[in-house]
């Protein structure tokens, strides 16, 4: 079973992000918010679909399920601000 410290360090590994935060305690289901420059001009889909690149194979295989928001730099900073 992975932990949420595994999951986040292994998204950080493939993927260049400004910020990672996992959540998730039983080693199977995970929630996560995500920031990376490499989102800009990606609908949600298509962000999504770089952060199960960067788990490979431990999405199919080790993670039951993954809870992601993402954002940008900029839409981070606005999110926080509200």
């Amino acid at each position: 079973m992975l932990s949420a410290m595994e999951v986040e360090t292994y998204i950080r590994h493939g993927l260049a992000c400004d910020y990672v935060q996992v959540r998730g305690d039983d080693g199977q289901h995970f929630e996560a918010v995500i920031v990376s420059q490499q989102f800009a001009g990606r609908n949600m889909v298509q962000q999504h679909q770089l952060v199960y690149q960067a788990l490979g194979d431990r999405m199919r295989e080790e993670i039951h399920a993954l809870s992601m928001r993402t954002f940008t730099p900029e839409a981070w900073q606005q999110y926080q601000a509200s």
